[in-house]
């Protein structure tokens, strides 16, 4: 079987909702995703099955990241990676870690409950927040973070993958898209991309 992961870059530069920083070059001023149309108000579920709210996370820097806890190599690997650079920001800068959230929202509803997304989310640590909701729901989360999603391949109704877009947002604590995170490398290059916003 196959999976479509596209990149996230691609499918905002297309709809020219933000600037990329320059490669290569020095770090710009600005965040590199300020003022893109990205993020909002949302109402979820969390591991509990209580209602979870965008405004919940007021005040924090929030990692955001669209996967599925079915995903078999993907997800897990950026999500390593996300609680690693949380880590090594806390050896060296606990007060800065404890300003930032990784909140895992699935996109994949039909089989994450909110026991199976609690459960995947703390795998990775005590800070990753899992969240879950309605087909309804997660659709509107989705597009207002621009992300992709799609079912895919499978041999049953239990048994498929689904097809997304590969992205960490990093917003900021008034709910303001600051910056992708380079998860799919490793923590100490998220560690590092941390590091430059958070404040």
């Amino acid at each position: 079987m196959t999976r479509i992961i596209r990149t996230i870059a691609i499918a905002l530069a297309a709809a020219s909702t933000f600037t990329l920083a320059a490669c290569g070059g020095a770090p710009s001023e600005s965040p590199p995703l300020e003022g893109a149309t990205i993020g909002g108000d949302f109402t979820l579920t969390g591991k509990d099955g209580k209602p979870v709210r965008w405004s919940d996370f007021d005040g924090k820097y929030r990692i955001v990241y669209f996967g599925y806890t079915f995903c078999p190599d993907v997800c897990p690997t950026d999500l390593q990676n996300i609680a690693q650079a949380v880590k090594l920001l806390g050896e060296k800068n606990p007060e800065l870690a404890a300003k930032v959230v990784p909140i895992f929202i699935t996109i994949d509803p039909q089989r994450d409950t909110p026991e199976t997304v609690g459960k995947f989310a703390a795998s990775f640590g005590p800070t990753v927040v899992g969240l879950t909701g309605t087909p309804e729901q997660i659709a509107d989360v989705a597009k207002k973070w621009s992300t992709y999603y799609k079912r895919g391949e499978g041999s049953s109704e239990t048994e498929y993958l689904m097809d997304h877009l590969r992205a960490s947002y990093l917003m900021g604590p008034k709910g303001e898209p600051i910056a992708l995170l380079p998860s799919e490398q490793n923590g100490k290059a998220v560690a590092a991309e941390l590091l430059k916003w958070v404040h």
